[in-house]
């Protein structure tokens, strides 16, 4: 079946002061209907840029946008934004980080929520605001007909985020991203919220990009991982494959500074040095300066070439290293990198 969503060297960059900012450099992402995808990495990596530019958000900003955004083949990289709105919402749906700021402190709930959906359905407002209370009910929150009329100031963390999760959801939408939508919560309420998604998703079949830094939540809700380093994708592949078989330096770096209840040890192992800085980006792998196993690699191969991603059909990786299986033994995994 053709993939409900394709990315093509997604490259976005922003201008500044001191240059312009490479905030993605070549990302590829494919998703399917009904299936859900992490996007993880370090804080910087461009899990939130590549899922704001998969929405659209950047068309009247000063970013400069190229490459493929594919959603049932068609590109929507060159739609105008009153093109775009008509995807917004009812094609694709964005659960924010911050519910709090996503949504606007002078309107109640309720009516945000049937806002959404009068945009892309043509029905009353009093067919809407019964919409609106069905949703709120839908995901949980309690005695939504009296709720329906509260400010989101009124809501705690979880109610808020149970209130983002309606207004993405109440056309339906195909596609929907979360953005890292349980950052800000306890583990109780976070458990709530991933299972409502989970619920919620298996109802509408929905396929799902996950944008989080947590691998346990990866772990439990996610069909295949995406790892993003310096803008773009270093390794893809199933959540099995990833946890059991982590194939780029920096994918590994990752599973060992997970803690563990089943090891002793009291200390984390870090990944050394910092990420690169995007306003210069180096013109071998972008990881190499953090890379213990660079040094492996023979001819400076890893300093001057910048490796492609390669794939074998199910597992894909980003790395010099690895096309020359220096990284085969699995006893170096969690070393160095």
């Amino acid at each position: 079946m053709e993939p409900l969503l394709t990315v093509n060297e997604l490259t976005v960059k922003f201008p500044t002061d001191d240059g312009m900012v490479a905030a993605l450099n070549g990302m590829e992402l494919t998703l399917g209907r009904g299936e859900t995808v992490g996007l993880v990495g370090e804080s910087g990596s461009g899990k939130s840029v590549t899922s704001q530019a998969i929405m659209g958000l950047f068309k009247e900003s000063s970013a400069q946008v190229e490459g493929q955004v594919l959603f049932e083949g068609t590109d929507l990289l060159p739609l105008g934004e009153d093109a775009m709105r008509a995807y917004r919402g009812k094609k694709m749906g964005m659960i924010f980080q911050d519910p709090l700021s996503a949504m606007h402190p002078f309107y109640s709930v309720g009516s945000q929520i049937a806002e959404a959906y009068r945009v892309h359905n043509r029905v009353s407002r009093k067919t809407a605001r019964q919409v609106a209370i069905d949703m709120l009910g839908r995901v949980g929150i309690p005695d939504p007909k009296r709720r329906v009329d509260s400010y989101p100031h009124e809501f705690s963390g979880g109610m808020r985020q149970r209130a983002m999760i309606a207004m993405a959801l109440v056309c339906e939408p195909e596609l929907l991203i979360a953005d890292e939508p349980t950052t800000a919560l306890d583990v109780t309420v976070q458990a709530q919220i991933l299972d409502l998604i989970s619920e919620l998703q298996a109802e509408t079949n929905s396929a799902v990009i996950f944008v989080t830094h947590d691998l346990g939540v990866v772990a439990q809700l996610c069909q295949r991982v995406v790892v993003m380093y310096g803008g773009q994708c270093v390794e893809e592949a199933n959540v099995h494959e990833i946890f059991q078989r982590p194939s780029h330096p920096y994918t590994r770096g990752l599973m060992a500074s997970m803690p563990h209840l089943s090891t002793e040890a009291n200390r984390l192992t870090p990944i050394p040095g910092a990420p690169p800085a995007l306003l210069s980006l180096p013109t071998g792998c972008i990881f190499a300066d953090r890379c213990d196993f660079a040094s492996l690699v023979p001819d400076g191969r890893c300093q001057n070439h910048r490796p492609e991603l390669r794939s074998d059909g199910s597992h894909a990786v980003r790395c010099h290293g690895h096309e020359l299986h220096l990284l085969d033994d699995t006893s170096l995994i969690g070393a160095g990198s």
